[in-house]
């Protein structure tokens, strides 16, 4: 379960690439990946 949750977080791309920096604003952008695919499912 938990490869196809990174297999679904690697097709958002500056999460697969990590083009923000700063750790708060990677960490941010994945509670938010997270929650959106949470819902869609």
């Amino acid at each position: 379960m938990v490869e196809r949750c990174i297999g679904r977080l690697k097709q958002w791309r500056g999460i697969a690439t990590r083009f923000d920096k700063l750790a708060r604003n990677y960490r941010a952008a994945i509670i938010l990946v997270t929650a959106l695919l949470w819902i869609n499912t």
